[in-house]
């Protein structure tokens, strides 16, 4: 007999409920480990395995799990299942998803498991944030912010805790950061957030959505798809939906979104903001959204000195964080300290050296177009590093947009021709140096000798790929390692 699951929660009885975890990442580790505490018959799955997941498998097989990790080990699902409990990244169409669609299991993301698990005692509000780009740095803002109020806050989701290990930990936070993907968001039915920001909308992920998932009857584009995905974190908002005044898009997701009655839209801007917005007036972040004489009058939050980069993502970025905090009641010095105390994270915007007059900036965080072209728009002349994986995007516009800042372009990666033909497209005079991947010797270096032969002083050597870089590198982090190091040995053989 099939247990009914939508009703549960933190305090039902799961005793007897049949839960197949699909996934055994740190999400679906986190999953298994607190469905289990609750009472739930585990069963995770996942078709890889390292040394890490098989000394987790062993611990929870011990308190009553199973766990199966090796190929094909999700190919079926299960008999006799109650829940699936995806882990973020897994498509609608992937068999064991399918499988559970089509017996009406439910299928419920590691962030709709979460919600449920609250604390009904001390259920803290979620502050939540997803977009294109900027969502990590966004969050982490957050977060710096609500701790300098003196809030016992945390970065989940996406970046940090696990939401389900927040949500589940014994001394209750007083609110959570929520950072949340497109991938987290599909599988997520009934979260309320207490306020939530889409930073902007564009092309990204796209070969995720190519999939209809039911068979042939939604006629969306795949980027339709990927950005109703990114409009349900503004469902049942409660008290304030953030939005981006410069990308109609999110604008138009919070006048579709079904909130709860009294919940306001605030935009942001980098540009003077009106009554009910937060922007920018010279040189300081201000608030005319969250003060009563809002009307006639704005609130100094903070400066762009005050913040770790002036570029105009990062300042976007801060206005979000700002006013999400201020929704929950945040004081403007509290925005000003948590801010001035925050510091981006490796290879955004890295500093990582200058010599000759030519600075090196490692940016590998860009995987996206709409990403790289917020980083390439920061500098006046720019050698591009681009390539890698484009996972269905086009850079056509970025192009467009960044043409007359470029001194040249240097590409490598297996999807590099994309850029190089956008390029040739709409900036056919500036300079392409293509690495390639297929050579002998370490990539970097010939990226690097190849951008300092196209730089000038005063220039910038800017790592922004636009691209995923898992074709050639394990992530980003290692991609802009690989960039640092080699910038470093050629400073260093130079000098």
């Amino acid at each position: 007999m099939r247990h009914d699951v939508e009703s549960l929660g933190r305090t039902s009885d799961w005793s007897g409920v049949r839960v197949v975890v699909a996934g055994f990442g740190v999400s679906g580790f986190a999953a298994a480990d607190n469905l289990l505490f609750l009472g739930a018959q585990v069963t995770a799955l996942d078709d890889a395995t390292t040394e890490e997941k098989a000394e987790k498998a062993r611990l929870l097989e011990t308190l009553g799990a199973t766990v199966r990790l090796e190929p094909g080990a999700t190919a079926v699902l299960p008999d006799d299942v109650d829940l699936v409990v995806t882990s973020p990244g897994w498509r609608p169409s992937a068999p064991l998803l399918a499988q559970a669609v089509a017996r009406e299991v439910p299928v419920w993301g590691e962030v709709e498991l979460a919600w449920r698990l609250r604390d009904p005692e001390r259920p803290a509000p979620w502050l939540a944030v997803t977009g294109t780009n900027g969502k990590t740095t966004t969050v982490q803002m957050l977060e710096s912010i609500l701790t300098a109020a003196g809030l016992r806050a945390a970065a989940v989701g996406n970046v940090g805790l696990p939401i389900v290990e927040a949500v589940m930990d014994p001394e209750p936070y007083d609110v959570l950061a929520v950072e949340l993907s497109s991938f987290q968001l599909h599988y997520t039915y009934s979260m309320s957030a207490e306020s939530a920001v889409v930073l902007n909308v564009a092309e990204d992920h796209l070969d995720w959505y190519d999939d209809d998932p039911a068979g042939g009857d939604d006629t969306r584009t795949g980027m339709q798809r990927y950005a109703a995905d990114k409009a349900r974190i503004y469902e049942r908002v409660q008290r304030a939906c953030v939005y981006n005044l410069a990308d109609p898009a999110t604008e138009e997701m919070v006048r579709g979104a079904e909130v709860v009655e009294g919940a306001r839209a605030i935009g942001f801007t980098l540009g003077t903001p009106a009554s009910g917005d937060v922007g920018v007036v010279e040189d300081i972040l201000v608030d005319r959204a969250f003060i009563e004489e809002r009307a006639t009058s704005a609130a100094e939050l903070c400066t762009l000195a005050d913040l770790a980069s002036p570029a105009p993502h990062v300042v976007a970025n801060a206005l979000a964080a700002a006013a999400l905090a201020r929704a929950h009641g945040v004081s403007q010095q509290a925005v000003r300290d948590g801010l001035r105390a925050f510091r981006p994270g490796s290879h955004r915007i890295a500093h990582v050296a200058e010599a000759g007059g030519v600075t090196w900036i490692d940016d590998s965080k860009a995987t996206n177009p709409h990403a790289a072209q917020s980083s390439l728009a920061a500098y006046e002349h720019v050698v591009w590093v681009a390539g890698g994986l484009a996972k269905g995007a086009r850079f056509d516009d970025l192009v467009l947009a960044v043409r007359d800042r470029l001194r040249g372009v240097v590409l490598l990666g297996r999807d590099r021709q994309v850029v190089a033909d956008a390029l040739s497209r709409h900036a056919p005079d500036v300079p392409v140096i293509d690495v390639g991947v297929d050579e002998t010797g370490d990539p970097m270096e010939r990226v690097v000798d190849a951008a300092a032969g196209l730089a000038r002083s005063g220039d910038t050597v800017l790592l922004a790929p636009g691209c995923a870089s898992m074709d050639m590198f394990t992530s980003y982090g290692a991609r802009g390692d690989a960039f640092a190091a080699a910038v470093h040995r050629r400073i260093a053989g130079t000098d």
